[in-house]
């Protein structure tokens, strides 16, 4: 399994980016799909998350009602809409995925198996 995440880019404050992870063999169903991020010398941090079969979702503290996922089960990818971008948001973000095998919280990154390699989000006048 691999996950690809794209859409990264420079934005200024305010601003918004679709951030998109592909999901590869289309044949896989992960159970849930997460979006974690990294800022420099911080810890990682957890974005958001979807339920792939109930399309539960839920959210870090940090971007409640500026951040939206969603999932598309034929095209095999996650979106994440981030809106009213502040320079805090200033990240690597990462996609990761995990199986019905696994489970836990969402926001635990330590349930998810498979991760992407990341994508930069800079926001910045």
């Amino acid at each position: 399994v691999q996950l690809q995440a794209s859409g990264g880019g420079l934005v200024q404050p305010g601003g918004s980016l679709r951030l998109s992870c592909a999901v590869t063999p289309r044949t896989f169903s992960p159970a849930v799909m997460g979006w974690f991020r990294q800022a420099p010398g911080k810890l990682r941090e957890f974005v958001a998350a979807v339920g792939w079969f109930t399309g539960t979702t839920d959210y870090g503290d940090s971007v409640k009602g500026r951040f939206s996922i969603a999932r598309n089960n034929a095209m095999k990818t996650v979106q994440l809409q981030t809106d009213s971008l502040k320079p805090e948001d200033t990240a690597v973000y990462y996609c990761a995925g995990r199986s019905i095998r696994r489970g836990g919280s969402y926001s635990d990154a330590g349930t998810y198996e498979y991760w992407g390699q990341g994508t930069l989000v800079t926001v910045s006048s």
